[in-house]
Protein backbone atom coordinates (compact mmCIF):
# COMPACT_ATOMS: atom_id res chain seq x y z
CA UNK A 1 0.00 0.00 0.00
CA UNK A 2 1.19 3.28 -0.97
CA UNK A 3 2.47 5.54 2.17
CA UNK A 4 0.31 8.66 2.69
CA UNK A 5 1.93 11.85 3.39
CA UNK A 6 -0.07 14.55 4.85
CA UNK A 7 1.81 18.42 4.01
CA UNK A 8 1.01 21.63 5.05
CA UNK A 9 2.32 24.06 2.39
CA UNK A 10 2.76 27.79 3.39
CA UNK A 11 3.26 30.73 0.81
CA UNK A 12 3.66 33.86 2.15
CA UNK A 13 3.60 37.15 0.53
CA UNK A 14 3.78 40.71 0.95
CA UNK A 15 0.06 41.25 1.35
CA UNK A 16 -1.51 37.89 2.14
CA UNK A 17 -0.63 34.24 3.41
CA UNK A 18 -1.56 31.26 1.12
CA UNK A 19 -1.38 27.76 2.54
CA UNK A 20 -2.99 24.70 1.37
CA UNK A 21 -2.85 20.86 2.56
CA UNK A 22 -1.65 18.15 0.27
CA UNK A 23 -2.12 14.27 0.71
CA UNK A 24 0.88 13.06 -1.21
CA UNK A 25 0.15 15.30 -4.17
CA UNK A 26 -3.39 15.92 -3.74
CA UNK A 27 -4.75 18.94 -2.68
CA UNK A 28 -6.99 18.71 0.26
CA UNK A 29 -7.65 21.96 1.37
CA UNK A 30 -6.58 25.68 0.52
CA UNK A 31 -6.84 29.31 1.85
CA UNK A 32 -5.77 32.79 1.75
CA UNK A 33 -5.54 35.18 4.12
CA UNK A 34 -5.42 38.27 3.42
CA UNK A 35 -3.75 41.26 5.23
CA UNK A 36 -4.29 44.90 5.88
CA UNK A 37 -1.36 47.39 5.90
CA UNK A 38 -2.24 48.36 9.13
CA UNK A 39 -2.41 44.66 10.32
CA UNK A 40 1.38 44.45 8.90
CA UNK A 41 2.86 48.21 9.69
CA UNK A 42 3.16 47.42 13.27
CA UNK A 43 5.82 45.62 12.55
CA UNK A 44 9.14 47.01 12.74
CA UNK A 45 10.91 43.91 10.45
CA UNK A 46 9.09 41.11 8.21
CA UNK A 47 10.60 38.39 10.07
CA UNK A 48 8.50 39.90 13.56
CA UNK A 49 5.52 38.86 11.86
CA UNK A 50 6.10 35.32 11.85
CA UNK A 51 3.85 34.49 15.30
CA UNK A 52 0.67 36.84 13.39
CA UNK A 53 0.31 35.06 10.28
CA UNK A 54 1.60 31.33 11.88
CA UNK A 55 -1.20 31.93 14.45
CA UNK A 56 -4.01 32.71 11.67
CA UNK A 57 -2.77 29.75 9.94
CA UNK A 58 -3.42 27.91 12.96
CA UNK A 59 -6.93 29.12 13.62
CA UNK A 60 -8.15 28.46 10.28
CA UNK A 61 -7.13 25.05 10.15
CA UNK A 62 -9.01 24.93 13.63
CA UNK A 63 -12.07 26.24 12.14
CA UNK A 64 -12.20 23.42 9.23
CA UNK A 65 -10.89 20.90 11.73
CA UNK A 66 -7.85 20.03 10.15
CA UNK A 67 -5.35 18.60 13.14
CA UNK A 68 -2.05 19.65 13.18
CA UNK A 69 -0.88 16.34 14.81
CA UNK A 70 -1.50 14.00 11.00
CA UNK A 71 1.01 16.50 9.28
CA UNK A 72 4.21 14.78 8.09
CA UNK A 73 6.09 17.80 7.07
CA UNK A 74 5.74 21.59 6.48
CA UNK A 75 7.38 23.28 3.56
CA UNK A 76 7.32 27.34 3.33
CA UNK A 77 8.44 29.22 0.53
CA UNK A 78 11.90 29.44 0.76
CA UNK A 79 13.41 33.42 1.67
CA UNK A 80 16.29 35.29 0.84
CA UNK A 81 19.06 32.72 2.10
CA UNK A 82 22.30 32.27 0.77
CA UNK A 83 22.55 31.42 -2.74
CA UNK A 84 21.62 27.38 -3.29
CA UNK A 85 20.91 25.24 -6.22
CA UNK A 86 17.58 24.30 -6.81
CA UNK A 87 16.16 21.71 -4.57
CA UNK A 88 14.34 20.79 -1.39
CA UNK A 89 16.16 21.98 2.14
CA UNK A 90 15.64 20.90 5.39
CA UNK A 91 14.85 24.17 7.94
CA UNK A 92 17.70 24.78 9.68
CA UNK A 93 18.94 26.81 13.19
CA UNK A 94 21.47 28.53 10.14
CA UNK A 95 18.88 29.22 7.73
CA UNK A 96 16.17 30.50 10.66
CA UNK A 97 19.06 33.11 11.64
CA UNK A 98 19.82 34.00 8.49
CA UNK A 99 16.32 34.96 8.21
CA UNK A 100 15.37 36.39 10.80
CA UNK A 101 18.42 38.72 9.91
CA UNK A 102 17.26 39.65 6.68
CA UNK A 103 20.80 38.56 5.88
CA UNK A 104 20.43 39.35 2.38
CA UNK A 105 17.58 41.22 2.37
CA UNK A 106 13.48 41.96 4.05
CA UNK A 107 11.33 40.40 1.76
CA UNK A 108 8.07 38.15 2.69
CA UNK A 109 8.95 34.88 1.52
CA UNK A 110 12.02 34.90 4.27
CA UNK A 111 8.54 33.88 6.67
CA UNK A 112 8.61 30.66 4.77
CA UNK A 113 11.28 28.89 6.40
CA UNK A 114 10.44 30.30 10.05
CA UNK A 115 6.59 29.41 10.10
CA UNK A 116 6.85 26.25 8.66
CA UNK A 117 9.62 25.54 12.12
CA UNK A 118 7.62 27.24 14.69
CA UNK A 119 4.48 24.82 13.28
CA UNK A 120 6.36 21.95 13.16
CA UNK A 121 8.47 21.64 16.08
CA UNK A 122 5.17 20.80 17.80
CA UNK A 123 4.16 18.23 15.83
CA UNK A 124 6.24 14.89 16.82
CA UNK A 125 7.94 13.58 13.63
CA UNK A 126 7.50 16.81 11.39
CA UNK A 127 9.54 18.44 9.83
CA UNK A 128 9.68 21.95 7.95
CA UNK A 129 11.19 22.42 4.47
CA UNK A 130 11.81 24.95 2.23
CA UNK A 131 12.04 24.55 -1.76
CA UNK A 132 13.25 26.56 -4.34
CA UNK A 133 13.87 29.51 -2.70
CA UNK A 134 14.16 32.60 -4.55
CA UNK A 135 18.14 32.97 -4.06
CA UNK A 136 18.11 30.03 -6.83
CA UNK A 137 21.70 30.63 -8.73
CA UNK A 138 21.89 28.68 -11.87
CA UNK A 139 23.20 31.53 -13.87
CA UNK A 140 26.33 31.17 -15.91
CA UNK A 141 29.27 33.20 -15.40
CA UNK A 142 29.26 35.55 -18.67
CA UNK A 143 25.31 36.37 -17.39
CA UNK A 144 26.23 37.93 -14.02
CA UNK A 145 28.54 40.78 -15.50
CA UNK A 146 27.96 43.93 -15.49
CA UNK A 147 29.25 47.53 -16.84
CA UNK A 148 31.55 47.51 -14.06
CA UNK A 149 33.36 45.22 -11.68
CA UNK A 150 32.19 46.89 -8.21
CA UNK A 151 28.89 45.35 -9.18
CA UNK A 152 27.58 41.97 -9.86
CA UNK A 153 24.24 40.60 -11.39
CA UNK A 154 22.41 38.60 -8.49
CA UNK A 155 20.17 35.67 -9.39
CA UNK A 156 17.02 36.75 -6.89
CA UNK A 157 13.76 35.42 -8.77
CA UNK A 158 10.58 33.21 -8.38
CA UNK A 159 12.60 30.14 -8.61
CA UNK A 160 9.67 28.41 -6.98
CA UNK A 161 7.02 29.16 -9.29
CA UNK A 162 8.98 29.32 -12.49
CA UNK A 163 10.60 25.69 -11.78
CA UNK A 164 7.22 24.16 -11.01
CA UNK A 165 5.41 25.49 -14.32
CA UNK A 166 8.62 24.73 -16.27
CA UNK A 167 8.34 21.31 -14.84
CA UNK A 168 4.15 21.06 -15.73
CA UNK A 169 4.68 21.74 -19.23
CA UNK A 170 7.14 19.24 -19.92
CA UNK A 171 5.02 16.98 -18.15
CA UNK A 172 2.32 17.54 -19.85
CA UNK A 173 4.26 17.71 -23.45
CA UNK A 174 5.60 14.34 -22.96
CA UNK A 175 9.28 15.54 -22.76
CA UNK A 176 12.04 16.26 -20.00
CA UNK A 177 12.63 19.91 -18.48
CA UNK A 178 16.04 19.06 -19.11
CA UNK A 179 16.01 18.54 -22.82
CA UNK A 180 13.94 21.78 -23.13
CA UNK A 181 14.56 25.70 -23.63
CA UNK A 182 12.16 27.51 -22.52
CA UNK A 183 10.98 31.42 -21.35
CA UNK A 184 9.06 31.99 -18.03
CA UNK A 185 7.52 35.15 -17.37
CA UNK A 186 5.90 35.20 -13.85
CA UNK A 187 4.01 38.60 -13.26
CA UNK A 188 2.92 39.40 -9.77
CA UNK A 189 3.53 41.98 -7.28
CA UNK A 190 6.74 41.34 -8.83
CA UNK A 191 8.16 40.52 -12.19
CA UNK A 192 10.92 38.03 -13.52
CA UNK A 193 11.69 36.50 -16.69
CA UNK A 194 14.05 33.38 -17.04
CA UNK A 195 15.55 31.52 -19.51
CA UNK A 196 15.15 27.91 -19.07
CA UNK A 197 18.41 26.46 -20.73
CA UNK A 198 18.37 22.73 -20.53
CA UNK A 199 16.46 22.41 -16.70
CA UNK A 200 18.96 25.70 -15.82
CA UNK A 201 18.11 28.98 -15.02
CA UNK A 202 20.92 30.38 -16.36
CA UNK A 203 19.73 34.19 -17.29
CA UNK A 204 16.99 35.96 -15.05
CA UNK A 205 16.24 39.69 -13.69
CA UNK A 206 16.86 40.68 -10.52
CA UNK A 207 13.17 41.28 -9.44
CA UNK A 208 13.74 41.63 -5.70
CA UNK A 209 17.13 44.47 -6.32
CA UNK A 210 16.00 46.73 -9.33
CA UNK A 211 16.24 45.33 -12.48
CA UNK A 212 14.28 44.10 -14.97
CA UNK A 213 10.37 45.41 -16.36
CA UNK A 214 8.86 47.70 -14.07
CA UNK A 215 5.92 46.16 -11.57
CA UNK A 216 2.95 46.91 -10.03
CA UNK A 217 4.88 48.31 -7.15
CA UNK A 218 8.41 48.22 -8.19
CA UNK A 219 10.52 50.38 -10.38
CA UNK A 220 12.22 48.20 -11.92
CA UNK A 221 15.67 49.14 -14.22
CA UNK A 222 16.30 53.15 -14.27
CA UNK A 223 18.44 55.32 -15.50
CA UNK A 224 21.60 55.07 -13.34
CA UNK A 225 22.74 58.75 -13.34
CA UNK A 226 19.16 59.87 -13.00
CA UNK A 227 19.19 57.55 -9.95
CA UNK A 228 22.39 58.86 -8.39
CA UNK A 229 21.39 62.15 -8.63
CA UNK A 230 18.18 61.64 -6.99
CA UNK A 231 19.60 59.38 -4.17
CA UNK A 232 22.80 62.19 -3.67
CA UNK A 233 19.78 65.24 -3.31
CA UNK A 234 18.17 65.98 -0.35
CA UNK A 235 14.99 65.08 -1.55
CA UNK A 236 14.77 61.29 -0.19
CA UNK A 237 15.97 59.74 2.81
CA UNK A 238 17.90 56.31 1.90
CA UNK A 239 14.54 54.69 3.87
CA UNK A 240 11.79 57.20 1.42
CA UNK A 241 14.41 56.15 -1.26
CA UNK A 242 13.83 52.09 -1.26
CA UNK A 243 9.74 52.76 -0.51
CA UNK A 244 10.12 54.97 -3.83
CA UNK A 245 11.65 52.14 -6.07
CA UNK A 246 9.97 48.91 -4.00
CA UNK A 247 6.69 49.90 -2.63
CA UNK A 248 6.03 52.50 -4.38
CA UNK A 249 7.19 52.56 -8.37
CA UNK A 250 6.13 51.14 -11.25
CA UNK A 251 2.37 50.96 -11.66
CA UNK A 252 1.67 52.09 -7.88
CA UNK A 253 4.08 55.62 -8.61
CA UNK A 254 2.70 56.06 -12.38
CA UNK A 255 -1.48 55.26 -11.24
CA UNK A 256 -1.76 55.29 -7.88
CA UNK A 257 -2.38 51.75 -7.23
CA UNK A 258 -0.99 48.17 -7.77
CA UNK A 259 -4.26 46.29 -8.20
CA UNK A 260 -4.34 45.09 -11.54
CA UNK A 261 -8.09 44.80 -11.76
CA UNK A 262 -8.14 48.52 -11.28
CA UNK A 263 -6.19 49.05 -13.80
CA UNK A 264 -8.20 47.50 -16.18
CA UNK A 265 -11.42 48.78 -15.47
CA UNK A 266 -10.04 52.07 -16.22
CA UNK A 267 -9.06 50.66 -19.47
CA UNK A 268 -11.92 49.86 -20.53
CA UNK A 269 -13.15 53.52 -19.62
CA UNK A 270 -10.35 54.83 -21.97
CA UNK A 271 -8.52 56.63 -19.40
CA UNK A 272 -5.79 57.91 -21.45
CA UNK A 273 -2.84 57.84 -18.95
CA UNK A 274 -3.76 54.04 -17.78
CA UNK A 275 -3.36 53.05 -21.30
CA UNK A 276 -0.01 54.43 -21.94
CA UNK A 277 1.20 53.14 -18.69
CA UNK A 278 -0.10 49.73 -19.31
CA UNK A 279 0.85 49.46 -22.96
CA UNK A 280 4.50 50.61 -21.05
CA UNK A 281 4.21 47.82 -18.86
CA UNK A 282 3.43 45.10 -21.60
CA UNK A 283 5.99 46.76 -23.61
CA UNK A 284 8.96 46.31 -20.64
CA UNK A 285 8.01 42.66 -20.18
CA UNK A 286 7.57 41.96 -24.05
CA UNK A 287 11.35 43.38 -24.43
CA UNK A 288 12.66 41.23 -21.54
CA UNK A 289 11.46 38.53 -23.47
CA UNK A 290 12.61 39.25 -26.25
CA UNK A 291 16.09 39.27 -24.81
CA UNK A 292 16.19 36.48 -23.52
CA UNK A 293 15.29 34.66 -26.73
CA UNK A 294 18.78 36.09 -28.00
CA UNK A 295 20.73 34.40 -24.98
CA UNK A 296 19.04 31.12 -25.72
CA UNK A 297 20.36 31.62 -29.43
CA UNK A 298 16.78 32.31 -30.88
CA UNK A 299 16.49 27.75 -29.54
CA UNK A 300 13.04 28.57 -28.04
CA UNK A 301 10.68 25.45 -27.22
CA UNK A 302 7.88 27.41 -25.20
CA UNK A 303 7.13 30.99 -23.51
CA UNK A 304 5.46 29.97 -20.79
CA UNK A 305 3.28 33.14 -18.77
CA UNK A 306 2.55 32.53 -15.39
CA UNK A 307 1.59 34.77 -12.08
CA UNK A 308 -1.84 36.71 -10.94
CA UNK A 309 -1.38 39.21 -13.77
CA UNK A 310 -1.25 36.03 -16.46
CA UNK A 311 -5.23 35.82 -15.32
CA UNK A 312 -5.80 38.94 -17.45
CA UNK A 313 -6.43 37.76 -21.02
CA UNK A 314 -5.86 41.85 -22.54
CA UNK A 315 -2.16 40.50 -21.32
CA UNK A 316 -1.80 37.59 -22.60
CA UNK A 317 -3.22 38.59 -25.71
CA UNK A 318 -0.66 41.82 -25.55
CA UNK A 319 2.37 39.71 -25.06
CA UNK A 320 1.27 36.82 -27.72
CA UNK A 321 1.01 39.57 -30.33
CA UNK A 322 4.43 41.26 -29.33
CA UNK A 323 6.23 37.59 -28.56
CA UNK A 324 4.26 35.04 -30.39
CA UNK A 325 6.41 34.86 -33.37
CA UNK A 326 9.71 33.41 -31.04
CA UNK A 327 7.87 30.34 -29.85
CA UNK A 328 4.41 28.99 -28.13
CA UNK A 329 2.88 30.68 -25.58
CA UNK A 330 1.47 28.76 -22.97
CA UNK A 331 -0.26 30.16 -19.90
CA UNK A 332 -0.46 29.07 -16.24
CA UNK A 333 -2.34 32.00 -14.10
CA UNK A 334 -1.53 32.12 -10.62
Amino acid sequence: MKQMFKILAINPGSTSTKFSIYTNTTEDFSCTVNHEPEDLNIYKQISDQQYYRKDLILKTLQQHKFPIENFHAVIGRGGLIRPVSSGTYKVSETMRRDLRKALKGEHASNLGGLIAHEISKSIPGCIALIADPVVVDEMTPTAKITGHPLFEKKSIFHALNQKAVARRYAEETGKKYSELNLIVCHMGGGITVGAHQHGKVVDVNNGYDGNGPFSPERAGTLPAGALIRLALSSDYEKANLKQLLTGGGGLMGHLGTSKFTDILEKLHQQEPKVRLIADAFIYNIGKEIGSLAAALMGKVDAIILTGGIANSTWVVEKLRDMTGFIAPIQVYPG
